[in-house]
């Protein structure tokens, strides 16, 4: 997690460099205006990307228009690659940031955050091929852990799984038909964004290792001080979080329930 949380504070310093900070719409004022500026990421499916209509779909999405319709305003959704998120909500292009958005102590110095939305967890994705019950077992040059190029996981796994082998691709779909075909034996990473693609090898029996390795809470970023649109979406997420749509909608892009779920606390 260090090269995560390292990659954080190099972002938050460049943010202070070159972004001037604006000020940002209240609650009052999107409500009046009837539109809340949704930033989302315009290529990370199953979270988001262009649909076959050329139009918005995935979970943030979902998750967005159903913010926009507990508030009764409208939802504009506003592509915000994945190194624009906090200069956005800096410099008040959106008024609030989805996209995984993970919270960490660096980013709070320029942001703030909502209560979590969903998590990611870092863990082990292998099948019944693979005897192992923990995975320090993976460290083995018996091993070979799939994995995609350009990952922080790739530097993270030659750190904490030395003597475990690396096959290397470049997506997710490839990822794990590395292990699928046999060629590697598990894939170590967040992984919730690869569940969807287990569904193509049907014949697999996957297991996931039932203890995490690293669980990070991602919740939805808006601007410093803005407290009241803050609190108007805790209050959103809770009843969300409690009707169990935040589930259900992981579960319909994800094709597996989220692996660590966020229990709605009353309380922010």
């Amino acid at each position: 997690m260090f090269k995560r949380l390292i990659g954080c504070a190099v972002a938050v310093v460049a943010v202070a460099a070159l972004c001037g900070v604006a000020q940002a719409r209240s609650l009052d004022d999107i409500i009046k205006a009837g539109t809340i500026r949704i930033g989302v990421n315009p290529n990370f499916p199953p979270n988001s990307s262009y649909g076959a209509n050329n139009e918005f779909e995935g979970f943030d999405i979902d998750i967005g228009n159903k913010i926009a319709e507990a508030m009764k305003v409208k939802a504009e959704f506003v592509p915000t690659e994945t190194p624009q998120r906090v200069p956005f909500l800096v410099s008040d292009k959106i008024d609030i940031s989805l996209g995984a958005l993970t919270r960490t102590a660096e980013r709070a110095k320029l942001i703030d955050y909502t209560v979590p939305l969903h998590t990611e967890v870092m863990a082990v994705l292998t099948t019944d091929k693979v005897n192992i019950s923990k995975w320090t077992d993976l460290n083995d040059g018996k091993y070979t852990l799939a994995n995609m190029h350009g990952n922080w996981t790739v530097d993270w796994t030659k750190q904490n799984l030395p003597n475990a082998k690396l096959s290397l691709v470049d997506n997710i779909a490839d990822t794990v038909r590395l292990v699928a075909q046999g060629r590697a034996d598990a894939i170590v990473e967040n992984i919730d964004f690869f569940m969807k693609h287990t569904k193509n090898y049907p014949d697999v029996k996957w297991k996931v290792l039932p203890d995490p390795i690293d669980v990070a809470y991602d919740a939805i970023g808006v601007s410093k001080g803005n407290y009241s649109l803050r609190d108007e979406l805790n209050i959103i997420l809770y009843a969300l979080h409690s009707s169990n749509f935040v589930n259900d909608t992981w579960t319909k892009w994800y094709g597996a329930p989220m692996l660590v779920k966020v229990v709605p606390s009353p309380y922010f």
